[in-house]
């Protein structure tokens, strides 16, 4: 696995991967050894939902482990949060190359809205920016490494 803590910028060697907190990182440990693949892909969902609270309590309700499917409605359920669904909409983009959320919705309307949700104005402009950078960099490696 190519996860390795490091402290400050500094410290950082090129196959380090930031963390924002222990726990963010023992999440994204467990998580790998339940995901039926070892790769960027499920290596990028893990890490980005292992970067919020919420999303990683409610990991069963955002993504099945048995099925490998996400589950686009958890975006609407009581529990989420800015933070939160910034950081689901990330993970979906980079695990599913696109916007599982939008499918289910008929209006034209909604569907652009929820599609504008996930652009990287929206995404980024967050306290998480630099740890979605960080999956960007785990998702593309040949492009980012």
């Amino acid at each position: 696995m190519r996860y390795t803590t490091y402290n400050t910028a500094n410290d950082r060697e090129n196959n380090e991967i930031l963390f924002r907190d222990a726990e963010h990182e023992r999440f994204c440990l467990q998580s790998l050894e339940k995901c039926r693949w070892c790769d960027v892909y499920h290596e990028a969902l893990v890490y980005c939902l292992g970067i919020d609270r919420d999303t990683r309590e409610h990991i069963d309700r955002i993504y099945d482990f048995k099925s490998g499917d996400v589950k686009p409605e958890c975006l609407h359920e009581g529990w989420q949060t800015s933070g939160s669904m910034r950081t689901v909409r990330m993970a979906f983009n980079l695990y599913c190359n696109g916007t599982p959320s939008v499918y289910g919705i008929k209006n034209s309307k909604d569907k652009l809205r929820e599609c504008a949700e996930y652009s990287v104005s929206d995404l980024f402009s967050c306290g998480y920016a630099k740890y979605f950078w960080e999956a960007v960099k785990i998702r593309y490696p040949e492009y980012c490494g």
